[in-house]
């Protein structure tokens, strides 16, 4: 045996990773209590003895087989995200608060397991939860007691064990032909027209159109530069704000809208230029953003949402998404020849293969309609011989 600093007794196993064995106090009978921790290397087990000694030093130490759920999704939260997006910690904070803890929070980690976690997924789903947020509650789930196995807390991860419902994928609508028509119409001079017109003819995420901002414009090249969005995000205390955040994928892109779309920008150029001059002091987009109220404030996306349903509503469309402007112009986009790549790029989709999947039934009649091209070139040409 060996000791590190008198951090505890370190040994080498027979396997060759490393022990370290420490003493968490006494139990009820005043027997010692000795726990054990394991790495890959000695400087590694020292570490994690060092680490446990100052907690117990500092009062602050909790024995594996006393922590709760609750306990150590908070650890895992506060120590365990220092690298992730601001975004993602408030929806990981989210679901520990909403879903996670009034569950399982008293549970001992030690004795959490695959039955009770499927049941909370059950009940969840039964109570009217989507198969889709259950699958990111999952994940939260999954990555905080992975860390958990990572950390020596529990042995194995009891999400591994359970089933998710199946997400079905959300029927698609589009905006297209008369329809597009129609809403062009039912769209002039009502609120946010010219969001609702820009976004359809270039397919931005909301986040995106609503975060948008003028040094992303280029007049001159008539191209726009999509680098971040305006996310709405929950704060730790349960409230909302707006904060501007990478995009999805974490890639800037530029896309090359029609020269239409440049035409309704400078139009709201000028808007915003006799706004300012009309509330003088009072007007502030301090963002310099390309969607704003009257007094240069962001826009908040219920609202937009609440005016865009009772524009679709009005035409005879209720069930149309504020999204499905942007599956609209997917749709728009290929049905008038543009290849598979160029639009998956002015989406931001990952990869080609995905949008083809998505929009594999815009792509499917496009395949038909160059069959009837090909019928008629071979009726052509046998007539001609």
């Amino acid at each position: 045996m060996k000791r590190a600093n008198g951090e505890g007794t370190i040994r080498k196993r027979k396997n060759g990773s490393w022990e370290g064995i420490y003493t968490a106090g006494r139990d009820e009978n005043g027997k010692l209590i000795r726990k054990s921790v394991y790495g890959k290397t000695q400087q590694e087990v020292s570490k994690k003895l060092t680490a446990i000694n100052n907690d117990l030093n500092n009062g602050t130490y909790i024995s594996p087989d006393k922590i709760t759920v609750s306990e150590w999704f908070n650890i895992f939260l506060k120590d365990y995200n220092k690298s992730v997006k601001a975004s993602t910690v408030a929806q990981y904070e989210y679901q520990i608060r909403k879903n996670i803890n009034p569950a399982l929070g008293s549970v001992p980690l030690q004795k959490l397991t695959a039955p009770m976690i499927q049941r909370l997924y059950n009940d969840k789903l039964d109570n009217g939860l989507s198969a889709k947020s259950i699958k990111n509650l999952h994940g939260v789930m999954h990555k905080g007691l992975n860390q958990a196995v990572l950390c020596q807390f529990i042995k194995a991860n009891p999400c591994l064990a359970c089933q998710l419902p199946r997400v079905e994928r959300r029927e698609m609508l589009t905006i297209t032909g008369d329809d597009l028509r129609r809403f062009l119409e039912e769209i002039k001079g009502k609120p946010y027209e010219y969001l609702f017109f820009v976004d359809v003819f270039t397919g931005m995420r909301e986040s995106e159109i609503i975060g948008l901002s003028w040094d992303c414009v280029d007049f001159q090249r008539e191209i726009i530069t999509i680098k971040r969005q305006l996310k709405r995000e929950r704060k730790l205390t349960g409230e909302n704000q707006y904060i501007f955040d990478t995009l999805k994928n974490g890639k800037s892109r530029t896309i090359a809208p029609a020269s239409e779309v440049f035409n309704v920008l400078r139009k709201i150029k000028r808007i915003q230029a006799e706004d300012k001059l009309r509330y003088g002091s009072s007007y502030d987009n301090k963002d310099n953003l390309v969607f704003t109220d009257e007094l240069g404030q962001h826009l908040c996306q219920p609202t937009v949402w609440s005016h865009f349903k009772e524009r679709v509503t009005a035409i005879g469309l209720p069930a149309v998404r504020f999204h499905d402007l942007r599956h609209s112009y997917a749709t728009i986009s290929l049905e008038n020849g543009d290849d598979a790549k160029t639009v998956s790029e002015n989406l931001g989709h990952a990869t080609v293969a995905f949008t083809l999947d998505v929009y594999g039934h815009v792509t499917d009649s496009m395949k038909k309609a160059s069959a009837d091209r090909m019928n008629s070139y071979i009726s052509a040409i046998r007539k001609e011989g």
